[in-house]
């Protein structure tokens, strides 16, 4: 247990932190989904028209260090090629 009065701070800090990040993590892997579904339905245009909200709601997720920025790219880069191949 902490035995500081710092320790106890940070120990508030990350428990509320550790909140905004899995609401922010779920917020990615629910896009993330959404357009793996529009992609097997084969909803070209709907997915197209998705694609820059997706590329959005990652490269936020990116720059607040909750997926690294290489890994928001590559799944961007993937989804493209996806969307490319209907």
């Amino acid at each position: 247990m902490a035995n500081t009065k710092s320790a106890i701070k940070r120990i508030r800090r990350i428990s509320k932190q550790t909140v905004v990040n899995k609401a922010r993590k779920s917020r990615y892997k629910n896009a993330l989904k959404k357009m793996n579904a529009l992609i097997e339905n084969k909803k070209k245009t709907e997915a197209l028209k998705f694609l820059p909200k997706l590329n959005s709601e990652l490269m936020k997720i990116a720059k607040s260090g909750i997926i690294k920025r290489q890994n928001a790219s590559r799944n961007v880069s993937r989804i493209t090629k996806k969307i490319a191949l209907l």
